[in-house]
């Protein structure tokens, strides 16, 4: 990929180092950039979710294959789309906005995936080990994603892109990934980085936190 405004966007340590106002610009143009999230983006109010964002992969991979000068598209395994509807915690309500998203994004040659954060404390343990406390909404849920380079997540608003950044964009613009040990265990992490590691060689994966032994005297 040869980007003719790369310059005008800065290289990623130039950006790690900025302010937020500039990065947020950058993270907004390179994301859109990729002409799936722009479909995605522009088509996701159509499927009527609330609190609907699209999130993690599709965004911070999107802006490693920048900072790699790689296609937009490369190395994304998927679009993940979650939203929060507490009024039906249903199976099938869930399936229903997936099925509508499978028309809606069926043209795009890209799996989009459908998630409703209102139900996943239903069924995380089971899957995780781990109990997974009730979200409060989808902002929620995006920031207990196992490492802070996946906290992200856009939609449309009113006037313009909606960012949602709890750790914002320093990390990610200097090609590193941090664990948020919040909710997900450990090997969650270290089976994502080491894909990851396997599509961007030159990521920085940070180890995960050590957990000292609790002194008996105490």
């Amino acid at each position: 990929m040869n980007d003719p405004d790369r310059s005008a966007a800065g290289s990623g340590m130039d950006l790690a180092s900025a302010p937020v106002a500039t990065q947020l610009a950058a993270f907004e143009r390179i994301v859109l950039g990729n002409p799936v999230v722009a479909a995605v983006v522009e088509r996701m109010p159509q499927l009527e979710l609330p609190g609907c964002y699209l999130a993690a992969g599709a965004l911070f991979q999107t802006v490693w294959n920048y900072l790699d000068n790689r296609d937009p598209g490369e190395g994304i395994n998927d679009y993940d789309i979650n939203y929060f509807d507490g009024r039906d915690l249903s199976w099938d309500a869930e399936d229903q906005a997936i099925r509508r998203a499978c028309e809606l994004f069926d043209d795009l040659g890209a799996r989009v995936e459908v998630r409703n954060e209102a139900r996943v404390h239903l069924w995380y343990e089971n899957k995780f080990g781990v109990a997974c406390p009730p979200y409060e909404g989808t902002e929620a849920a995006i920031s207990s994603f196992p490492n802070t380079s996946s906290c992200f997540g856009i939609r449309p608003g009113a006037e313009g892109l909606v960012v949602f950044a709890p750790f914002g964009f320093t990390d990610l613009f200097s090609f590193r990934t941090r664990p948020n040990p919040v909710l997900a265990p450990r090997d969650v992490y270290d089976t994502k980085t080491a894909r990851w590691l396997t599509e961007w060689p030159r990521l920085t994966v940070l180890p995960w936190p050590q957990v000292e032994p609790s002194d008996p005297r105490l």
